[in-house]
C-alpha cells in the first residue's frame, strides 16, 4: 500500500518552500529549486526531500534538503543524506525546525544555517511565519516579506 502525503504535510511543505524561495530571491542569492527530485548515488543511497535547493551553482546533489515530518521519516533519514553528501538537512516536525550540517562526514545539529546567504535567515521569524501560514498563508507571506 502506497500512502500519499496528507493535507497538513503538503501545506507545510509548500509554505516552507515558498518562504525559502522568497528569501533567496529577495536577497539576490542564486539558487535552483529542485523540489522533491530523487537525489541518488547509484548503488549507494537515494532520497526524496519535500523541498531541496542548489545554492550558488547548479549541482547534481542539492545543498539543502528539507523534510516535513508528520507520520513517518525523521532524522533516521539523515543516514541516506549523509551517504549522498547533502551539506545541510532541515526537519520540520511538530512546529519545530531542526537543522543539521554535514561536518567531517557526519551531521551535527546547528542553530543557524551555514549555507551561503541562508546564514542570514532569522529562523525564529521563519518558524513563526510557517506556523502562521497554517491559518492564513497570505498574511504569513506578507509578514515574512516585510521582515526581509
Amino acid at each position: 500500500e502506497i500512502l500519499m502525503p496528507g493535507r497538513e504535510h503538503e501545506i507545510f511543505a509548500s509554505i516552507i518552500g515558498y518562504l525559502i524561495t522568497t528569501f533567496l530571491t529577495e536577497k539576490g542569492i542564486f539558487f535552483q529549486p529542485t523540489r522533491s527530485m530523487t537525489q541518488e548515488k547509484e548503488g549507494v543511497a537515494s532520497a526524496q526531500a519535500d523541498e531541496s535547493y542548489c545554492i550558488g551553482s547548479v549541482k547534481p546533489i542539492p545543498d539543502l534538503s528539507i523534510e516535513v515530518v508528520f507520520s513517518s521519516g525523521g532524522i533516521s533519514k539523515l543516514e541516506r543524506y549523509q551517504a549522498l553528501g547533502v551539506p545541510e538537512v532541515w526537519f520540520w516536525e511538530d512546529g519545530l525546525l531542526k537543522l543539521y550540517h554535514l561536518t567531517d562526514g557526519s551531521y551535527v545539529p546547528i542553530e543557524r544555517s551555514l549555507l551561503p546567504g541562508l546564514s542570514e535567515l532569522d529562523l525564529d521569524w521563519f518558524r513563526r511565519c510557517v506556523l502562521m501560514a497554517e491559518t492564513d498563508a497570505g498574511e504569513a507571506i506578507r509578514a515574512f516579506r516585510r521582515q526581509i
